[in-house]
């Protein structure tokens, strides 16, 4: 089956199809590579290339802005994976980063820039761009793995958890901080949060539930509204993560793949294993507020989890009930209800389905279609940083329910919707 699918993918990609001799070196070294010194150049320095035998690695390479994703760095992280998807002489791929930071999401500023300017169609063709390499690292025929070493926020997320393997680290700090920049979780973010697995008791006994039980609410809602920060242990424990190994063993790691000569997931597996910890969270770890957070964040609608909130607040006064209070009440209302929606409709849909309706959550924003929310909480926070975005609406009782529909209505006959290769990728469906 995979290779009726390779030689349809190999069909379906001559836009991206390149000779990827330069990319071959003997497993006696490796290197990284760049095009001839021009702009070209800068743009492909923002993702460099690194080659072994039978492996190639994707980094990262912006650490003054904590390596945030460009349009030329997704448009770049496509064409290297789907030239290495159809490389028969390249048995798996990582992708790493240089930094502080794995990724700290889309470059934000730039798409603020871009609204600004009137050039609303380069930000569509951004998230086109973006989902596309979502799509195709979910579905992605040969084994890869991911090394989130740092900061990992919202479509950093999405370019790598879809993903086979995820190593995180004693750095890593992840969260979903959209909804607090007048945005929604994107990237995939309501396909794979909707999907993982609760958490109940002690972690001396752990219980991972259905990924489709009601109970997985806390790496659902409760990550989507109030943006919260997982460290890589947490990460391992909500099943965001599959190996965690301290940071300094990376290097270790990095070596031990890169003498491999296998295409076999299981090796690869297994070698990053050798240098991985088995870890819990710490008792302060918010994990272990699972039933405060499920009771709390199971309601049906925004109001009534701000409600709930606070009546734990006044039973029991912890303060971690206040800490998500304050964070949920600093979002901006109408990209809370969207969120909501967004995250529980993903619970249903393969991740096809959730990038498209994403999208055009995406493209209602950029446009500003119902509100100016994504631009103002963009200037607040990272452009003007006065930290007082004029939400509009300006409160949860003033966003009507044919607002938020809006956002996910079907786009018009003008405005072409996203156009993923789900046939050619996943042809059972």
């Amino acid at each position: 089956m995979k290779m009726h699918k390779l030689k349809a993918l190999l069909s379906l990609s001559k836009p991206f199809r390149r000779n990827d001799s330069s990319f071959f070196l003997s497993n006696h070294y490796c290197r990284q590579f760049s095009a001839q010194p021009s702009y070209a150049d800068y743009l492909q320095e923002q993702v460099l290339v690194e080659g072994r035998a039978k492996s190639r690695a994707a980094i990262l390479n912006r650490p003054s802005a904590l390596n945030a994703l460009t349009p030329s760095m997704a448009g770049r992280l496509s064409r290297l994976y789907e030239s290495w998807e159809e490389n028969s002489d390249i048995g798996f791929v990582m992708m790493k980063s240089n930094g502080r930071a794995f990724c700290s999401g889309a470059d934000v500023v730039t798409l603020y820039e871009l609204i600004n300017e009137g050039k609303v169609e380069e930000c569509k063709k951004f998230f086109q761009t973006l989902y596309k390499f979502v799509y195709l690292l979910g579905t992605y025929l040969k084994p890869n793995v991911a090394i989130l070493d740092g900061v990992t926020m919202g479509s950093g997320a999405g370019i790598s958890l879809p993903g086979m393997f995820r190593v995180v680290t004693n750095r890593t700090v992840y969260s979903n901080p959209e909804a607090q920049i007048g945005f929604h979780p994107d990237a995939g973010a309501s396909y794979y949060l909707s999907r993982l697995p609760g958490y109940l008791g002690k972690f001396n006994k752990i219980l991972l539930i259905s990924r489709f039980l009601c109970g997985a609410t806390l790496v659902r809602e409760y990550l989507a509204l109030t943006g919260e920060k997982l460290n890589g242990v947490e990460m391992i424990a909500c099943g965001l993560a599959t190996h965690y190994s301290h940071s300094e063993r990376l290097p270790w790691i990095e070596e031990r793949l890169g003498k491999l000569i296998t295409d076999d997931r299981l090796v690869i597996e297994n070698s990053i294993a050798q240098y991985g910890d088995i870890v819990y969270p710490e008792t302060r770890s918010v994990l272990h507020k699972f039933e405060k957070i499920d009771k709390c964040f199971s309601q049906d609608t925004v109001e009534e989890i701000i409600e709930a909130l606070e009546r734990e607040a006044a039973e029991s006064h912890d303060e971690w009930c206040n800490t998500a209070l304050n964070k949920i009440k600093e979002a901006s209302p109408l990209s809370l209800k969207v969120a909501l929606k967004s995250i529980r409709e993903g619970r249903f849909q393969p991740l096809d389905q959730c990038l498209v309706r994403e999208y055009r959550i995406s493209v209602n924003w950029v446009s500003k279609r119902m509100s100016d929310d994504f631009c103002e909480g963009v200037r607040a926070r990272l452009v003007d940083k006065d930290f007082a975005p004029k939400w509009d609406p300006t409160r949860l009782e003033k966003v009507p329910s044919n607002m938020v529909d809006c956002f996910f209505t079907p786009l018009d006959e003008l405005e072409p919707e996203l156009n993923l290769a789900t046939a050619i990728r996943e042809p059972s469906m």
